[in-house]
This record gives C-alpha cells, structure tokens and sequence, in this order.
C-alpha cells in the first residue's frame, strides 16, 4: 500500500504565533490611531486653546537654562504653540491631517493582516498578496507626504495670527530623505512579490 507524506508547512509553529502577534499588535495600533484623532478633533473643535506643533528654520530663541536660569540664545526647531484664535483654514488642516491618518494607519494594517492571514494559510506569493503589498506601500508613501503638509498648513496659520503675517519661517513640508526611503522599500516589496509570485506560478506549471 502506498501512502502520501502530507505537505510540508511553509511556517513553523514559531513564525505563526509570530504573526499573529503582529496581527494583534496591528488591531492594537488600528484602535490607538483612531482614538487618537478623534481626541486631537474633538479637542481641535472644541477647546478655546489649540495646541499647534510647528518646525522653525533655525530661529533663534532665548531658553533658561543658563546659570541660575539665566537666557542663553539657542536655535529653535520644533515648538508647540497654543493659540485662542487658530484660523477656520488651520483648523481644518489639523481635521484633514488627523483623518488622513486614521485612513492610512486603517489601510496599510488591514492590508497587513490580510497578506499576514493568507500568509498563516500557507499562501506567500500570489497576485492578490502583491496587489495588498502594493496598496499598503503606496498609502504609506502617501501618507509619508500629506501628513506633515497638513501640519505645516495648520503652522503657517498659527505663525500668522500669532505675528500678523510679519513672520517668515520657511520649512520643508516632507522629510524627503524619508520620501525616498519609504518609496525605496515599497518598490523592493512589490518587486519582491511579483517576482516570486511568477516564479511560484512557473513551479507550478501555470505559465
């Protein structure tokens, strides 16, 4: 009598309680993303003092931390400015900025528990694997890049009610060294899962 071996499991009983602790974690970040823009909105909408965090290009400032608390000049570069009139526009960035990101959090970690349950069921390389891969890169790319526009729209608002538009702080909107570095990874991931979603498909004798 003949017997047939069953198939060999492409994870070990390690790497699935890895993953599903990541899927956890997941759901975890998920629930703290949105909870947190919802306070950082409802606080936004309905607080007489908003909190604005602002980047500075090099400004100079005067901190205490001389002898005896004495001023010493320092260069500025991040700040948290309260105001009690924050302009309508800066306002709606802080909104926009917040949904944007409970929008992409939301997507790149359901694209990532679903690649992570394809993957529990022994599925790694597939087209619809790649196409999870691809949308949860190119949302973080994106994400990457509205974020901090957001930010700064909701900072220049703040600097111009505070100054009466007599302020000029320059900055740049995106991080581009990170840019590249998230576009970077998101183009070796997809070109990672194309191509060994062709090579599983020619194994298997569907091409």
């Amino acid at each position: 009598m003949t017997t047939t071996a069953p198939p060999k499991r492409a994870l070990s009983t390690g790497d699935r309680v890895g993953l599903l602790i990541m899927m956890v974690a997941g759901g975890a970040l998920m629930l703290g993303t949105v909870v947190a823009a919802v306070v950082r909105i409802a606080d936004v909408l309905s607080s007489p003092r908003v909190e604005v965090f602002a980047e500075f290009a090099g400004t100079p400032a005067v901190a205490p931390i001389g002898v005896d608390g004495a001023g010493v000049e320092v260069a500025l570069d991040t700040a948290v400015l309260t105001l009690t009139d924050l302009p309508v526009a800066s306002l709606w960035a802080i909104v926009i900025q917040q949904v944007l990101m409970v929008v992409g959090v939301v997507t790149v970690v359901t694209c990532l528990l679903l690649l992570a349950r394809n993957v529990l069921r022994d599925r790694v390389f597939s087209r619809g694997n790649t196409v999870l891969v691809n949308v949860a890169g190119f949302t973080a790319l994106i994400g990457v890049a509205a974020y901090p526009f957001f930010g700064n729209m909701a900072a220049n608002g703040a600097f111009a009610a505070l100054s009466d538009r007599t302020f000029d702080n320059v900055v740049m909107t995106v991080d581009v060294g990170t840019l590249f570095a998230v576009a970077f990874v998101v183009a070796l991931a997809s070109t990672v899962f194309v191509v060994g979603d062709r090579l599983q498909r020619e194994t298997e004798g569907l091409v």
